[in-house]
C-alpha cells in the first residue's frame, strides 16, 4: 500500500474540535491507534511484539521467508562480505535495523508529529516488497509510548524506560491530571507495573535506529533532510504556594497570591531566553482552586527550555529561578523548583548520518530543537533522523502539515535507507 492509502486510516483517530488531536497514552484514542498499527502489522505478515514498557515493535521476520536474520540471531562478519556500520558497532551481534516513531500527541496537536514516521515506515516496507527487496537483517517498526509526555509529564517515557534513562519507581509514581498513576494505567491495559524498566536484551539486538519525522520549523528547502543533532532540552516544574482567600474581601496588602510571582516568572522566561539565545516556554499551568472569585492557594507551572548547548539551557533556567524566588518573596509566597526531565545535546551518529546523506544523493543536513525517541536511544544504539518538509513551520498545533508529495518522498527516502542498511 502507498502512503496515500495508509494515511486516511489513521487520520480520524483522536481528532478533537478545532482539527487538532488528543491521542493521550492509554486512552481510547491511543487504543484505536495501537489497534490500527496491529492490524497493519498483521496485514503485512509482520510479527508484533509488545514489550513490558508499553512499546510496540512489528518485525519483518526474514527467517520466515527463508532468509537469515530473525530477531535475536547473530550476524556474521567473517563470511567474505564487507563489514559495515552494524558489524562495527556490535561486533556482529547487533544485527537488527529499527525504524518507527510514536502515535501519541500533545493536547490539540497536529496530525503528523509521530504518526508520519510510523505510517512512512509501513509504506517503506511495502515499497521494498514491491521492488523485490527482502532484507537479510531483521527489520522492525517501533511505536514508542508516551513520547510527548502529554498525560504523565515525562517526554519519551517509553524509550526512557527501555534504556534505563528513568528510574522505574519514579515512572510508576507519575500521575496524570486526574491523579491516575502510570502504574495503574498500564495495569489496566494488561501490563505488570512491577516489570517495567531497562531492556538490555532488546537493545542488544538492535544495530541502528532511523526515525522519520515531520520538520518542526521551516528550514528545509527540499522535501527530505537528515538530522545532525538535537538541542539539549528539559522540563522543570515551579510550585508557587500562597494562601487561598476571598477575592472580594481580602485587602491587597493582606494577600499572599501565588499568581503574581508566577506572572513575573512567565515574563522572566522570555527575558532570559533572549539573553542566552535559548527558547523558554511556560505553556502548562494548574491553579488551585481555580475559581473566579477566589485568590489561588497554589499555582503549579511547567517550564520547557531548549538551546544549542547545555550551558545556555542551565543559565536560562537559573535566571528564571532567581526571578521567581525574588518575586515570591515580595508577595509572601513560597516557591519550589524541580527538574522533571533533561536531555543533553545529542549528536547523531556521524557515520550513520553520512551514510543516509549519501544514500539520498546529498540530502540537506539540519539540527532540531525538538526532542525525539531517537535522541534517547542514541546513548545505546547508533541513531539517525530524516525530516519531511513542513511548509507552515507550525508543529504541536493543527496547522502542522506536510505536502502529500513530500510525504511520498519521505517514504521513498526511508525505503532507500532501510534497503541500504538492512540488505547485506
Amino acid at each position: 500500500m502507498s502512503f496515500e492509502d495508509l494515511w486516511p486510516g489513521l487520520l480520524p483517530v483522536g481528532r478533537a474540535r478545532g482539527g487538532g488531536y488528543r491521542r493521550f497514552s492509554w486512552t481510547e484514542a491511543d487504543r484505536e491507534c495501537r489497534a490500527w498499527f496491529a492490524q497493519e502489522a498483521v496485514r503485512r505478515g509482520l510479527t508484533l511484539e509488545r514489550d513490558r514498557n508499553g512499546n510496540l515493535v512489528a518485525w519483518w521476520d526474514t527467517s520466515a521467508d527463508g532468509d537469515s536474520g530473525a530477531p535475536g540471531d547473530e550476524g556474521r562478519a567473517d563470511d567474505g562480505r564487507r563489514p559495515d556500520l552494524l558489524d562495527d558497532v556490535g561486533g556482529g551481534r547487533r544485527d537488527a535495523v529499527l525504524t518507527g516513531s510514536h502515535l501519541d500527541s500533545v493536547p490539540d496537536g497536529g496530525a503528523y508529529d509521530g504518526p508520519l514516521g510510523v505510517v512512512s515506515a509501513l509504506a517503506a516496507i511495502d515499497l521494498m516488497r514491491e521492488r523485490g527487496v527482502t532484507p537479510s537483517r531483521p527489520l522492525g517498526v517501533a511505536v514508542f509510548t508516551e513520547e510527548e509526555g502529554a498525560r504523565f509529564g515525562v517526554a519519551c517515557l517509553g524509550s526512557r524506560l527501555m534504556t534505563g534513562a528513568i528510574d522505574p519507581d519514579r515512572a510508576r509514581g507519575l500521575r496524570d491530571g486526574d491523579g491516575v498513576s502510570w502504574a495503574d494505567a498500564i495495569a489496566a491495559e494488561g501490563y505488570d507495573p512491577g516489570a517495567i524498566g531497562p531492556d538490555p536484551a532488546f537493545l542488544g539486538r538492535v544495530g541502528c535506529f532511523v526515525e522519520l519525522h515531520v520538520e518542526q520549523g521551516r528550514v528545509l528547502d527540499a522535501p527530505v533532510g537528515v538530522g545532525s543533532a538535537i538541542w539539549p532540552h528539559g522540563r522543570w516544574r515551579f510550585d508557587f504556594t500562597g494562601q487561598g482567600n476571598h477575592a472580594g474581601t481580602t485587602l491587597l496588602g493582606d494577600r499572599r497570591d501565588p499568581m503574581l510571582p508566577f506572572a513575573r516568572t512567565v515574563l522572566a522566561a522570555r527575558e532570559a531566553a533572549e539573553r542566552y539565545d535559548a527558547v523558554a516556554t511556560m505553556g502548562k499551568v494548574r491553579v488551585t482552586p481555580n475559581g473566579v472569585n477566589a485568590i489561588p492557594s497554589e499555582v503549579r507551572a511547567w517550564l520547557d527550555t531548549r538551546a544549542p548547548d547545555d550551558a545556555a539551557v542551565r543559565a536560562t533556567v537559573a535566571a528564571i529561578a532567581a526571578v521567581a524566588e525574588e518575586a515570591a518573596g515580595w508577595h509572601g509566597v513560597d516557591v519550589g523548583l524541580s527538574e522533571e526531565s533533561y536531555t543533553e545535546v545529542v549528536d547523531f551518529h556521524v557515520d550513520l548520518r553520512d551514510r543516509l546523506v549519501k544514500t539520498l544523493g546529498g540530502a540537506p543536513v539540519l539540527p532540531t530543537g525538538a526532542g525525539h525517541d531517537a535522541g534517547i536511544l542514541s546513548a545505546h544504539v547508533p541513531t539517525a533522523m530524516l525530516f519531511v518538509r513542513n511548509p507552515t513551520g507550525v508543529s504541536h498545533a493543527p496547522e502542522e502539515y506536510a505536502e502529500p508529495a513530500d510525504c511520498r518522498a519521505g517514504a521513498e527516502a526511508l525505503a532507500a535507507v532501510l534497503t541500504d542498511l538492512a540488505c547485506r
